[in-house]
């Protein structure tokens, strides 16, 4: 299974012709893309399902792709399309408030997938936090083993508060871990990788090691 070959190309293209004559004058090359972008995210469901039981094989494809269109109501940036291919893989698609797989396709180096869950709603962060506390040497391992791997897989640790979260004490030995606002694991994609008739494995590979990243936060907020 690979993405068309055309994928970068026209991702690129698009970069420097974000309007609607060009796209429309491309729009059996999108086509073809989206296509090829929607059955990897098809057997990456299959693939998933095989060792995630959060992960049903029965899921549409079509409802984890984000649309390539815009939606510039509130923007400064009137551009139509996205610059990307992306995709959310949970039970509920590209909309579960939980962890899920995530899958985002540009050019120039920035393709990457990750696992996880994205800014956590109020109750699902705290409980978070609350496993963190609880069983936070069972997330360090975890992170150890990622981060120390050959090819090593990355918490993102950008985003966090600058002071501890209420009820936490500056001190506290998980201190940087209690204040990330998400909890997400990244590894990139290399251009060359894409249209690799390799990737569907190469992408299940690294799920699959960050399955245990992924489990821990279910269990935090109570999804067995």
């Amino acid at each position: 299974m690979q993405l068309s070959k055309d994928t970068l190309n026209f991702l690129a293209e698009l970069a420097v012709n974000n309007n609607r004559e060009w796209f429309l004058e491309n729009k059996a090359r999108f086509d073809t893309v989206w296509q090829g972008m929607k059955e990897l995210v098809q057997q990456l469901i299959l693939g998933l399902s095989e060792f995630d039981t959060h992960i049903h094989r029965d899921i549409d494809a079509s409802r984890c792709l984000f649309r390539i269109y815009r939606d510039t109501r509130f923007s400064k940036d009137k551009t139509p399309y996205k610059l990307w291919l992306g995709a959310g893989i949970s039970v509920n698609g590209r909309k579960l408030h939980g962890p899920e797989y995530y899958l985002h396709i540009q050019p120039g180096g920035k393709s990457f997938i990750a696992v996880g869950y994205w800014r956590p709603e109020k109750d699902h962060l705290a409980a978070i936090r609350q496993e963190i506390d609880y069983n936070g040497q069972e997330l360090n391992q975890i992170l150890e083993e990622l981060e120390g791997a050959p090819k090593p897989i990355a918490l993102n640790r950008n985003e966090k508060l600058i002071r501890p979260p209420i009820g936490y004490m500056a001190d506290h030995p998980d201190i940087e871990l209690l204040k990330l606002k998400s909890f997400t694991l990244s590894y990139p994609i290399r251009d060359e990788e894409v249209p690799s008739d390799q990737v569907l494995s190469v992408l299940l590979e690294n799920y699959r090691s960050m399955l245990p990243f992924k489990s821990f936060l279910h269990q935090a907020i109570g999804q067995e």
